[in-house]
């Protein structure tokens, strides 16, 4: 029978996980409202923010836990969090956000970065076959998110260059002391929401992993359930936030970006710092199951339809379903 130092660490585990939520909750609101501001004054599309400051702001609980179990030898725990983060954004906060408000797909940015997404997992395969993830591997999966990056920048470039009709894009004409104000304010939003869901997705993490190791659960179990799910509640709280607000363009770019983030700068720098040893399992399952999920992706938002409340419920149990096979194969 577990004795009262079990029961000291169950309830400083529990006030881990809520003080980590009330501070996710806080910080996706700072993030949201910061970014969406500067982006209207900037004219800069809502799809655009949520694809980089966003998804940089909410991916770094993700790249936080991942560089730190690497270090402590935990690669398990690190490959878990990232795959499992992925799976999550896609099943659970997607179809969670669906669920709440449709999300149209009405840009063509979207169409074109999950088609991205899925191709930058594509190449993830061939990197876990040799069962190790080096600092080569690193350095490939940087260059994609450098390129990922460059093709962002040039997209952004040409909307300021010319407004929706052809005109000069707004932000430069309404320069000077109040839009300085302004967007000093913004960034202050952005840099403090960021840095409150990092602690907080830290937060969840720590008591979580508490929980999950009193259990004795394998640590690739940890990293792809209670682990993924802590560090991807910063995605979860910005993309409902925006839902709830009826900015479907940054609750959906949100996910595709924070994927696409955690498959290359996540994962780059954590191979980087420390080279992964990959469990044999990992690329017949794990990895087909975030390719699956990204791939269902491609007809919920082609043809210029929208991901509906039906849409989140299929993505809902394409998730659980997932977690039906971990659990069936051992």
């Amino acid at each position: 029978m577990a004795g009262p130092p079990a029961e000291r660490q169950v309830i400083q585990a529990v006030l881990f996980l809520i003080g980590g939520t009330i501070a996710l909750y806080f910080g996706a609101e700072w993030l949201v409202r910061g970014a969406g501001r500067a982006g209207a004054f900037l004219g800069v599309p809502s799809l655009v923010i949520g694809l980089t400051v966003v998804s940089l702001g909410t991916s770094a609980p993700e790249l936080v836990v991942s560089v730190v179990s690497a270090v402590q030898g935990r690669a398990d725990l690190a490959l878990g969090n990232v795959l499992g983060s992925n799976l999550a954004n896609v099943g659970l906060i997607l179809g969670l956000v669906a669920l709440i408000h449709p999300v149209e797909v009405s840009s063509p940015a979207i169409r074109r970065d999950i088609p991205l997404m899925i191709g930058v997992t594509v190449v993830l395969l061939p990197l876990l076959l040799d069962l190790e993830l080096g600092r080569w591997d690193g350095l490939i999966l940087l260059g994609l998110l450098a390129m990922y990056l460059a093709l962002l920048a040039r997209t952004l470039r040409k909307k300021k260059e010319r407004g929706p009709d052809g005109a000069p894009a707004p932000g430069g004409a309404k320069a000077g002391k109040a839009g300085a104000r302004l967007l000093g304010r913004s960034a202050v939003l952005v840099v403090v929401g960021s840095a409150v869901l990092v602690l907080g997705g830290h937060g969840i993490v720590l008591g979580a992993v508490a929980l999950a190791q009193a259990l004795e659960v394998p640590e690739l179990l940890i990293g792809l359930s209670v682990v993924a799910v802590g560090t991807s509640l910063p995605e979860l709280a910005a993309s409902l936030v925006a839902a709830l607000r009826g900015n479907a363009g940054i609750a959906l770019g949100n996910v595709v970006g924070s994927n696409l983030f955690n498959l290359t700068a996540v994962l780059g720098v954590t191979a980087l710092v420390q080279p992964l040893a990959v469990d044999p399992g990992i690329p017949g399952r794990e990895f087909v199951a975030v390719l699956a999920l990204s791939v269902l992706l491609v007809p919920l938002t082609g043809f210029g339809r929208r991901i509906g409340r039906r849409d989140g419920v299929l993505l809902l149990v394409a998730y659980g379903a997932t977690w039906w096979w971990f659990v069936a194969s051992g």
